[in-house]
């Protein structure tokens, strides 16, 4: 069906087209009966996996972006993923950066984003993740409260663009506490290359800082709701050699409990596009050698002390699969999604599945 759909929703500006389908998801999770039809149909073989404390039905993730506002969670769940990360939630609403701010490199089956973390702020992502056990259809389906994530939850977390660097811990322990009692692992994200100076927060120094008071936290949260929080932090594809190692070594001192890898880049290469030349992050075919480096840099660095949640240009089952024998714990998808569509999910599920 999708081979079907692809061209139509190429036609649409992209954020549109993305629109569209996040709210295609929100009904059909919010009706019962839709949710456990798309079920079935995605159905694939199971593979568990355990990481972080955590128990996931196979090792294949939502990447963060696709649903900011966590609109759609038992709809995207229905597609057969494993884990659902949301967000990137920032503590204030915030428009994000001016239109056009996302565009299809179609010719190279990649992205280019600058969206600048828009999302509708913690208290309105927070509403959606207050689990409602009875509610009625119509409620379900524009209340904007949709029932517990049947699947692993995490949400992605960032500072508001008018947040200084020096403010951004407030920021970060702020979320922290909001979504400590409704997410199944929090994620730091100091890679967006949307947000000018972000990347500046993955420095030794303002790293360790900062990283060291969000554990703090964290642990009194644990206390709190007598439950694990795990923090994983997400890394950027373009960190140095050095900086990675740099990165790696606060990540470990400070007891983080996984890394994401990796974020968008802001290297082109070469490029087909007329749209190469546009500002902001690039993703799916081009970054995916990048990404599996980086991954291997990292596995060798961590040396299986934590788990590596792998994403960035998995754009096949072969792609993923790759990522799980190098050493990754997990993946994540989500550029793959726009040019395979939904059934990626499944194929790469049983890809996995017969490679037992």
């Amino acid at each position: 069906m999708y081979k079907i759909l692809r061209p139509l929703l190429f036609r649409l500006d992209p954020e549109l087209a993305h629109g569209l389908t996040l709210f295609a998801l929100r009904v059909s999770g919010g009706t019962p009966l839709l949710n456990w039809l798309i079920g079935r149909v995605y159905s694939a073989p199971a593979k568990p996996v355990e990481a972080f404390g955590l128990k996931f039905k196979n090792p294949i993730g939502l990447a963060a972006g696709y649903d900011k506002d966590a609109l759609a969670i038992p709809g995207l769940a229905a597609l057969g993923f494993g884990h659902i990360e949301v967000g990137t939630v920032t503590p204030l609403p915030q428009d994000g950066n001016p239109r056009p701010r996302v565009f299809r490199l179609v010719e190279d089956e990649a992205v280019i984003n600058r969206m600048g973390f828009p999302g509708r702020g913690s208290g309105f992502v927070m509403k959606q993740l207050k689990p409602v056990e009875k509610v009625d259809l119509l409620s379900r389906v524009i209340g904007l409260r949709p029932k517990k994530s049947p699947v692993p939850l995490g949400v992605n977390l960032g500072k508001n663009k008018n947040t200084s660097n020096e403010d951004a811990v407030l920021d970060y322990l702020s979320l922290l506490q909001d979504f400590a009692p409704h997410a199944d692992y929090l994620t730091i994200n100091l890679s967006s290359p949307n947000t000018v100076g972000l990347r500046q927060l993955q420095g030794r120094d303002v790293l360790d800082g900062l990283l060291t008071q969000l554990h703090k936290q964290r642990q009194f949260e644990e206390k709190k709701y007598e439950k694990r929080l795990p923090l994983l932090v997400k890394l950027a594809p373009d960190l140095s050699e050095s900086e990675l190692d740099d990165a790696l070594d606060v990540i470990l001192r400070t007891r983080m409990d996984g890394v994401i890898a990796t974020n968008t880049t802001l290297a082109r290469g070469e490029l087909r596009s007329k749209y190469q030349g546009e500002a902001g992050g690039l993703s799916g075919c081009p970054l995916t050698a990048r990404s599996e480096a980086v991954l291997h840099q990292i596995i060798k660095r961590v040396d299986g002390q934590i788990p590596i949640v792998s994403v960035g240009g998995i754009m096949s089952p072969e792609d993923a699969k790759r990522r799980l024998d190098a050493g990754a714990t997990l993946i994540q998808l989500y550029t793959g999604l726009i040019y395979r569509g939904p059934g990626l999910v499944r194929e790469v599920a049983r890809t996995l599945a017969a490679s037992r």
